[in-house]
């Protein structure tokens, strides 16, 4: 008998679509802004209208594929595919520099804003050009999953550089520019500073906050929260999403009465215990640490999470709702039961995905939990 139920938000609760549109915003920004390697033929603009930021995403992301591989290979996070993607493409432009000694010297130091404006610069007075094409064909010929893929960017750098080195294999500086600039197109001028504790380095991002989709109606998931409650069952989140972008939406479509705050689990509570650990160590899904820590309560200790005994005991009674590989695979180390919906990037399309990895429940939307729950 299902007693609670976990909740992924994006892609489960509402679109994940404004999500994308800002990761291929992101890097687009990273390649043509003069404030990062500042690539592009024409003064970068913010101004941009849905249309254009359409064909941006088609281009980056490849119509998608891009997004659909790394998400099929359990990589979940929007700013970890954003670090991938733009590697990538550093990597591609590094390989057609002829000075491999600067290459080398660019590749030993922390690839901070300050270094991308400078490889920026050399890389404009020589002919390269970016190719995005080709992202798949170089990430099939591994099979590394997760974070794996981060490490993978390493070993590319041998076969298209012949230099060894680490500079993009671990979460660190590169990553960090790319997850603000991320923040400044998602919530905009007004937040950024909340966001992030940063301003903004690029002015002029209105930001998607304040246009949020519910993936059912706003009634129909209030109906949902509210049977689930009725029915004596506790529920929770744990999302990727950072705090702002979960508690602001929630609290603009009154759903924020259905939960205890302390039921709330974000990226910025995954980001924050990462910084307590000694070692460097993703705490982000498909990581079961979101989960486990909403389903035990914020005010429980970090270590107190990570040592719990998992699978738990009592994981029948757990049900965790996603949209995603890395949802799943979490759930699966929890010992708990796994409902999928096919509200995600891929649709339905992931239905194969979720057979395959034998979810306990697929559904065409959030509001099956209430089948499940009654099973």
């Amino acid at each position: 008998m299902i007693k609670t139920v976990l909740f992924d938000v994006d892609g489960v609760l509402l679109s994940e679509e404004h999500y994308f549109d800002a990761s291929a915003l992101t890097v687009w920004e990273l390649l043509y802004s003069e404030n990062y390697l500042g690539l592009g033929p024409e003064i970068f603009h913010t101004d941009v209208q849905q249309d254009e930021i359409d064909e941006i995403r088609r281009e980056i992301f490849q119509d998608d594929k891009v997004l659909s591989f790394m998400k099929a290979r359990g990589l979940n996070a929007n700013w970890d595919m954003i670090y991938i993607t733009f590697s990538y493409q550093v990597i591609h432009l590094l390989s057609q520099h002829d000075d491999q000694d600067k290459v080398r010297a660019w590749l030993s130091r922390d690839l901070d804003r300050g270094a991308l404006i400078e490889i920026g610069h050399t890389l404009k007075e020589t002919s390269i050009q970016l190719d995005f094409g080709r992202f798949i064909e170089d990430f099939e010929r591994t099979d590394e999953t997760k974070r794996g893929l981060f490490r993978h960017l390493d070993k590319l750098v041998f076969e298209k550089i012949g230099i060894e080195t680490t500079a993009f294999g671990e979460k660190g500086v590169l990553w960090s520019v790319g997850e603000h600039v991320s923040q400044e197109w998602y919530v905009g001028d007004d937040n950024v500073l909340q966001s992030t504790g940063r301003p903004s380095v690029q002015t002029g991002k209105k930001g998607f906050l304040a246009n949020e989709t519910t993936l059912c109606s706003q009634e129909q998931i209030e109906q949902l929260f509210a049977s689930l409650l009725e029915a004596g069952i506790s529920i929770g989140i744990g999302t990727g999403r950072p705090e702002l972008e979960t508690i602001q939406p929630f609290g603009h479509l009154d759903w924020l009465k259905y939960f205890d705050a302390d039921d709330i689990v974000t990226a910025d509570d995954v980001l924050k215990a990462e910084r307590q650990l000694p070692e460097k160590k993703s705490l982000a899904k498909p990581h079961p640490y979101t989960f486990m820590h909403a389903l035990l309560g914020k005010g429980t200790k970090v270590d107190s999470v990570l040592e719990t005994s998992l699978p738990l005991g009592n994981g029948s009674e757990i049900l965790v709702v996603g949209d995603s590989l890395a949802d799943l695979l979490a759930a699966r180390e929890m010992g708990c039961t796994f409902a999928a919906v096919l509200t995600g990037l891929t649709g339905d399309k992931a239905r194969t995905l979720f057979e395959e990895h034998q979810a306990d429940f697929i559904f065409d939307n959030v509001l099956g939990v209430l089948d499940a729950i009654r099973d």
